[in-house]
Formats: structure tokens, sequence, C-alpha cells
């Protein structure tokens, strides 16, 4: 959870548009949102042209970490405050910045709160923006092989995801840069760049903060699968970076280059492509927080 260094934004916005992932978390309740806020504008989580055309006063987007990069991007060209109404899995963007679980309690603060944070955002060589994590190795193949369990385990599927990937997951060949300047070059478990460094359902890199302007950069060298067990601990406990052996960099633009075709978990969603060139942009946006 992040220290709560916030300001204040008008309370009482007269447009405010709602961008619902119905998808989210096996289907979206949009009875609460439309409660309380009745006046608000929903749009389908595509419709970006026409909550552009809308002019809001803020922006709210219901969903999960997947669908917030976005939002977030476009809150901060628009010059509108953007608000969280998490509907996801796990939850880690509303997790580390200490916004309400319950989805009444959480369109209540995104239709009336009044304080805000300035937050960076990271983007992947095509340009897509992201809030969390973009990592490659363990951490896609952990995010398959969660997907089954899901609906039925809630957060808890990204363990038992994890367990699996131990089990069958296979290092990968990997060179990071950080601003130039090679960090690391050789076979890894995973290699991560992070903004919030929150994924997975509570693991993390407690040492990315997303108000640096930075990004961070850790990779976690191939051994052997009995030594994932401390990795796994150290991810759970945030205290990975630390790890001996562990490579922690920061910089403004990191690039990673894979094998062709692999994987990438981006704050949940499965993409190929994008780890090659990550740039990082301070105070893209500013996020609707408790006080």
């Amino acid at each position: 959870m992040l220290p709560n260094t916030t300001a204040s934004v008008p309370s009482a916005p007269v447009r405010i548009a709602i961008a619902a992932n119905r998808a989210s978390g096996g289907g979206l309740d949009l009875g609460p949102l439309r409660d309380v806020m009745p006046d608000a504008e929903i749009f389908d989580i595509v419709e970006a042209d026409r909550i552009v055309a809308y002019a809001p006063e803020r922006l709210v987007v219901a969903g999960g970490d997947g669908s917030i990069g976005a939002f977030a991007e476009l809150a901060g060209w628009l010059g509108v405050p953007l608000a969280v109404v998490p509907t996801g899995t796990a939850n880690d963007f509303a997790s580390t910045h200490a916004l309400p679980e319950d989805l009444r309690e959480a369109a209540e603060l995104a239709a009336t709160g009044t304080h805000t944070r300035t937050l960076e955002l990271g983007h992947l060589a095509d340009g897509e923006p992201f809030v969390n994590v973009a990592s490659a190795g363990l951490a896609s193949v952990a995010a398959r092989r969660a997907q089954p369990f899901k609906h039925r385990l809630g957060p808890l599927a990204y363990a038992v995801g994890a367990v699996r990937a131990a089990a069958t997951a296979h290092p990968l060949e990997v060179t990071v840069r950080a601003d130039g300047e090679e960090v690391f070059s050789g076979a890894c478990w995973q290699a991560i760049v992070a903004v919030s460094g929150a994924f997975g359902g509570g693991s993390g890199v407690a040492e990315a903060d997303p108000r640096d302007g930075a990004l961070d950069a850790v990779v976690l060298p191939a051994g052997s699968r009995a030594g994932l067990a401390r990795r796994a601990w150290g991810l759970r406990t945030q205290t990975i970076a630390q790890q001996r052996g562990v490579e922690h960099a920061r910089g403004t633009v990191i690039e990673v280059e894979l094998p062709p075709g692999a994987e990438l978990n981006v704050d949940g969603e499965l993409r190929r492509g994008g780890l090659e060139r990550v740039t990082v942009r301070a105070a893209a946006f500013s996020l609707v927080v408790r006080p």
C-alpha cells in the first residue's frame, strides 16, 4: 500500500462516464453503479471514442486490472480524474492503492471522492499502456494455468497457476538493459518490468513506486526447481528484489530481448511481444483515492 500523498479535486462532478467491462470477474453487476451514479453515462469497454465525444468530467472504469491502463491513459489525455471500481479476479491495482473492494463502496468513492493521486504509466513497445507489471516467464505460464480456476477459486487461482508453472515451465534466454546499460544476459525464470509492481493476487516488487517516473526491472535467474520455492516466497512477500542473485535495476527505458514468440503477462492479460522497449510517462493521470 502506498503512502496517501494526495491532491484535491472539486466534488460532485456533473458528467461521469463509466467504462464497464461486463465480462470481468465472471460478469459485472451494473446495479450498484446505476444506484450510486444514476446520472452517469455507461459505455462498453470498447467505446473509447464515444466516451471522448461525451466529454466527461470524471472517468470511471469498472473492470479488472487489464482494463485500467487504457482508461488511465484516456483520463490523462482528457485531463479528468480516473476512478476505479475493481471487478476483476485479483484486483492488484485496487489493493496497491487501498481502493474499496466492495462494489457499492467503490462506486461511492468513484462518484464523490475529492482526493487524487498522480501516477505514472508504463508503455510497451507498441504503445499499449499498463499500470502494474509486464513480465515474461513464470508469470505468463502461471496466468495461463490459473485461467480454468478463476471463477471457482478467485485470487487463489493464481497460487494454483504458480505451482503448476513451477512444475512445467522452462527458463528463458533473455538480455535486459536499463537506459541502455546491460544488467542481465542469460537464462532466467522470470523477467519483470514494473510500474506499481503488483501482480498475481498479492505478489509484487516492493521497490516499484508508480510515482517516481521510473520503471523497475527484476530478473530471476535460472536455477533448480527446488530453489523456486524461495523465489516464490520473495514474490509473495514482495522482497524478491532483495534476494541474492536476483538482478534489480531502474530506468526510464527498459529493453528485454526474448526468444521469438515468448508470451507476456501484462496486468493479468496474456499477449505476445512488447517488452523489447518499455517506456514510462511520469504524472500520466490522476487516480481518485480515499483521503
